[in-house]
């Protein structure tokens, strides 16, 4: 497995570095920026360490130009930054998990190994559908009723889980550890926005609806 770390801090660099080669991962750096974009686009990794404060491009705007490439490769970004929004604003530029700083090694290589475990299970199917929904895992494309339905990085994740799932009740939790990987917490209303934003997306407009709350459990997907 080759990762990819895009820090400035030369000793975080090096505690990272160490821990995941002891771990029998192979590891490379890049200390700023334009550095770390150039190597994610040209080079492949199975999943990339990414810090947001970093001098020359910031950390949101080399994981939205990975995305707008197509790539496809989990991004987990080491931060300071632990709001709600802060959250959100990576997410929604296609972050696949956070991990604030400071942090134990133990829980960087468990989120590690979780992102990697979601990315192999996303490859093993390439297509879903229920009623007139249709979505793509390869072409990474959804649509309804013929009509193409532009998905952010994360509303595509969230929905792919719920067409893995048609018909169960998926909590907040399983959402979270899902599809983001992070530690729920019940203050955060994170999966409720997503929902509601996938919600407009597929919903509005079409019948039947898709997308159901189920009051004190959480959300399913599945025709009424």
């Amino acid at each position: 497995m080759k990762i990819l770390i895009v820090e400035d801090e030369k000793r975080v660099v090096e505690f990272i570095k160490k821990g995941l080669e002891e771990q029998m991962y192979e590891v490379d750096v890049a200390y700023d920026g334009f550095f770390g974009r150039k190597l994610a686009l040209e080079r492949e990794y199975d999943l990339i360490i990414l810090d947001i404060i970093l001098p020359k491009i910031d950390g949101l705007q080399v994981c939205k130009d990975i995305r707008s490439n197509n790539k496809s490769v989990p991004i987990l970004m080491l931060t300071a930054l632990s709001t709600t929004e802060d959250k959100i604003t990576g997410l929604d530029l296609g972050a696949d998990d956070y991990l604030v700083k400071p942090f134990q090694f133990s829980e960087l290589v468990a989120r590690i190994r979780a992102l990697l475990r979601r990315n192999s299970k996303r490859d093993a199917n390439n297509a879903y559908e229920i009623a007139d929904l249709q979505m793509d895992t390869l072409s990474k494309t959804v649509m309804r009723n013929n009509i193409p339905i532009k998905l952010t990085s994360q509303e595509f994740k969230l929905l792919e889980l719920f067409l893995r799932n048609i018909g169960k009740v998926l909590t907040r939790y399983d959402i979270a550890n899902e599809v983001w990987g992070i530690n729920f917490d019940s203050g955060t209303n994170v999966i409720d926005v997503y929902v509601n934003y996938l919600r407009s997306k597929i919903d509005k407009g079409f019948e039947p609806k898709l997308i159901h709350t189920i009051i004190g459990m959480g959300y399913v997907l599945k025709e009424e």
